[in-house]
């Protein structure tokens, strides 16, 4: 949510024009339509024919598919129950829908990206916080409300941290880039011998996961068996999604993927130990093949349905 991103994108899934700017989150929620709005017409005027478009937006935040009111967006100020799909009509005079960021980026990697012709497919991102979409007999998993797949907040430790949500024990609690960055304050605070107090100059609110996983990298321990723990608890999220949605292909990015075996090692020593037999079979896990571009191609299989 800290950059509005818009770009035109043809029926093939090519982007072009992008443009993007710092969300005007100060302006409030007119101030932030009102740049969406500036943002598409701006791409608009390089349509050869401008009337024949519409127009997909991706929000961060529960929606509801069916109205285009967004529940709320806990990074964006004054949205609450905003009808973000009547106010940009109003707006562009054009066809608007409008869904989950996470889930909408679940929707771009299914048709554009690395779970193209996959019917049963997972999108988890591991960053800031976990999110992701649900691809389900080839289509997205809405839910009654359009709330569904909200897979950083299922509980994968019952009596575990607070999570910024407020519920107790989340995945985004456990394997999160904020989770790591957490408990590496609570490692320095507590006085365990760790290279991360030099790392951070005793700022412990200096400490992220990259920092994490440079100390990891250069031997120390500590920060390795923080890795170690937020991957152990990625692989009981994802074991449970697996027991659940019996998918095909799991696509799985953020910035905290990046570093690699620290994760992944005692991801899949959770899922070879514990998933039942036959869960595995021809399942793979992958990285996502459209970057940060995924959320912006979800909007657009909107804008192309509409």
């Amino acid at each position: 949510p800290t950059r509005v991103r818009v770009g035109l994108v043809t029926a093939e899934g090519e982007v072009r024009h992008r443009v993007e700017a710092p969300t005007r989150r100060d302006a409030g929620a007119v101030g932030v339509l009102d740049q969406i709005a500036d943002l598409v017409r701006a791409v608009r005027a390089h349509l050869p024919q401008p009337d024949e478009v519409a127009v997909g937006v991706a929000v961060p935040g529960p929606v509801n598919p069916q109205t285009g009111v967004v529940r709320f967006a806990p990074n964006l100020p004054g949205w609450k129950d905003l009808p973000v799909r009547e106010a940009l009509a109003d707006r562009l005079h054009m066809e608007v829908r409008v869904g989950n960021d996470a889930n909408l980026a679940a929707l771009g990697e299914h048709r554009f990206g690395a779970g193209r012709g996959f019917r049963h497919f997972l999108y988890v991102t591991v960053s800031t916080g976990v999110g992701g979409g649900i691809i389900v007999d080839d289509r997205l998993l809405l839910g009654a409300h359009g709330y569904a797949a909200e897979i950083g907040h299922h509980t994968v430790l019952e009596n575990g941290p607070r999570c910024a949500c407020g519920n107790i024990g989340c995945l985004e609690a456990l394997a999160s880039g904020t989770a790591i960055a957490r408990e590496a304050r609570v490692a320095v605070a507590s006085g365990q011998a760790t290279r991360l107090r030099e790392m951070c100059g005793g700022d412990i609110w200096r400490l992220d996961a990259a920092m994490v996983v440079q100390a990891a990298a250069a031997g120390d321990a500590v920060a390795a068996g923080i890795l170690e723990q937020a991957g152990h608890y990625l692989g009981v999220g994802l074991l449970n999604l697996i027991h659940i949605f019996n998918p095909e292909r799991i696509v799985l990015g953020g910035g905290v993927m990046r570093a690699g075996e620290w994760i992944t090692r005692p991801m899949w020593a959770v899922l070879r130990s514990r998933v039942h037999p036959g869960y595995l079979e021809g399942l793979d896990i992958v990285p996502p093949a459209r970057g940060d571009n995924a959320g912006l191609l979800g909007a657009a299989v909107l804008a192309l349905e509409a």
